[in-house]
């Protein structure tokens, strides 16, 4: 079974009020030098058989049309390999938004 990661961020131009929160909060508990915090989504999906770019076509179409809203979300899919390392790819279909 392969992994395949994706991670939902707001846009950059939309208001991330959770984020604001954060780092307002984290002088308070002693966490100086943070500039900016945004806060995210971060989907991991076990899928069967092979990842190939069918499998990554069908996980980028569930990204867009389910895991973000692509009105006011970015998503980037990831392939996590046997040592976790995530390796972000871009399937060959047509992309209306997100990463």
């Amino acid at each position: 079974m392969a992994r395949v990661v994706v991670d939902v961020m707001l846009k950059p131009e939309i208001l991330d009020p959770q984020g604001q929160a954060v780092q307002r909060a984290l002088p308070r508990l002693g966490f100086e030098g943070i500039a900016d915090v945004r806060q995210g989504k971060r989907f991991e999906l076990e899928v069967e058989g092979a990842v190939d770019d069918a499998a990554l076509a069908r996980i980028h179409e569930l990204a867009e049309t389910f895991l973000a809203n692509t009105v006011i979300e970015d998503f980037v899919v990831k392939v996590e390999n046997a040592e976790g390392i995530e390796n972000p790819v871009t399937p060959d279909v047509p992309a209306k938004s997100g990463s």
